[in-house]
């Protein structure tokens, strides 16, 4: 679903979510907060909005379960595959938002350059709050997940707003 832009190309607004394998917490993040745009804007043309994952296995679709969560908000991620972070992804972004704090950690321990662009998704709302991973959990886990995450993204669209508005020429 996501595509690789090209170096000339520059979004008004940027962001990436993280998590640990990119088939549940940060393709939800990525599809709610679309949504959300969408929702309030009616379009997304002016934002880059994407996921990967710190430990990721490439190429591996989202989650059954996820994919039913965001089909129910009538959102097909079917073409979602998994990514592995690295620099050059995660250059590109104004904003890097993980769902937990090990991820943000080890973000910042592997690209020291890029710490000012790395956050929880809760700091966004002025806590710092794990989400949960809710892999082999029930349905329900998931649910609650997709919840969690999407209130954070509405209680910190704002600062995510702000942090994620940049030139990406300034790196």
């Amino acid at each position: 679903m996501s595509r690789e832009p090209s170096d000339l190309e520059i979004r008004e607004y940027s962001v990436l979510f993280v998590c640990t394998a990119n088939v549940c917490r940060s393709p939800l993040a990525a599809e709610l907060f679309r949504h959300l745009i969408q929702r309030m804007n009616g379009t997304c043309e002016i934002w880059s909005i994407e996921s990967a994952g710190i430990w990721a296995t490439p190429g591996q679709p989202a989650a059954n379960e996820v994919q039913a969560v965001l089909w129910e908000l009538g959102i097909d991620i079917s073409d979602h595959r998994s990514r592995l972070v690295s620099k050059n992804i995660l250059k590109r972004f104004s904003l890097v938002l993980t769902m937990e704090p090990g991820q943000k950690e080890a973000l910042m321990i592997e690209y020291p350059e890029l710490k000012q662009r790395i956050y929880m998704l809760s700091e966004m709302a002025g806590v710092e709050i794990t989400i949960r991973d809710p892999i082999g959990g029930t349905m329900n886990d998931f649910k609650q997940a997709a919840d969690e995450i999407e209130r954070w993204l509405r209680e910190g669209e704002d600062r995510i707003r702000q942090l994620a508005y940049c030139s990406l020429n300034d790196d």
